[in-house]
């Protein structure tokens, strides 16, 4: 072995181990109120907070001490209480049995799993009531479930980031999907628009003010006046989108224990 393998090799060798993440309870009085939530300690850079169907939770990169952890979460206190006010006076999305006739959202409109499908690969089909349903072999999971529904979703985000970057001028980037815990849609010079797979249950308009902002960032990075002046451009009604998108988006159906709906638009 050449010396330089052999630097390689140790370099690999002392390598620190990546960390596993850690949860643990916390609590914080936001406005003389008592909060309990979740404090999640990982590998990632930033801080976030959110709120789904397991409760609030905060995540922050390793190490990060108490205090800084409380500092960012009573920034964001009030919208903090007010996400935590909502929640208790709308159910909490209720989980999502992957059965025969369980019922899902598609597009805005009611669809449908439906099992006893004889080859391996799903298939959607259309029942005799107009409704959208989708076919799975009887042994198939919610993993099969999300599958199916991850690509249907990203069929339909490409056709819509083509048409907006179209009635920008704006050549049509790489599109992608996320799971990301906190934001619907991403937008990079160098990977792309990344748009969140949950949001096929949403109407089309909705899903087309995310793929619309994510467009504008194409021209503008950033969130200044510019920004939204170039949104509206293709986008007019993004305001009132906006708005209900926050409120929708909080309902959707819950699939698994790592399913949850982002917290934001913007990226």
């Amino acid at each position: 072995m050449g010396r330089q393998g052999l630097i390689g090799t140790l370099k690999r060798t002392l390598r620190p181990a990546t960390r596993a993440p850690v949860e643990v309870a916390h609590q914080i009085a936001i406005d003389g109120r008592v909060v309990e939530l979740v404090l999640r300690q990982s590998a990632r850079r930033s801080f976030a907070l959110m709120v789904d169907h397991r409760g609030p939770r905060v995540a922050v990169p390793h190490g990060t001490p108490l205090q800084a952890v409380d500092r960012f979460v009573l920034g964001h206190g009030r919208w903090l209480l007010d996400r935590l006010a909502a929640q208790r006076e709308c159910p909490v999305p209720a989980a999502l049995a992957v059965a025969d006739g369980a019922e899902f959202p598609l597009f805005g409109r009611a669809a449908r799993v439906r099992t006893g499908l004889s080859g391996r690969r799903p298939q959607w089909r259309r029942g005799t009531d107009g409704a959208e349903e989708l076919w799975l072999p009887d042994a198939a999971g919610a993993a099969a479930l999300l599958r199916a529904l991850r690509t249907r979703a990203l069929d339909w985000f490409r056709g819509r980031v083509e048409e907006y970057c179209h009635r920008l001028g704006v050549p049509v980037p790489a599109v992608r999907l996320s799971s990301a815990r906190t934001r619907w849609g991403s937008c990079s010079q160098r990977s792309g628009i990344r748009l969140h797979w949950r949001l096929l249950h949403l109407e089309p308009a909705l899903i087309d003010y995310v793929v619309a902002h994510e467009v504008a960032h194409l021209l503008e990075m950033n969130h200044s006046p510019r920004f939204w002046s170039v949104l509206g451009q293709i986008y007019p009604d993004w305001q009132s989108a906006r708005r209900r998108l926050r409120v929708q988006g909080a309902l959707l159906p819950v699939i698994d224990d790592n399913d949850t709906n982002p917290i934001s638009d913007e990226d």
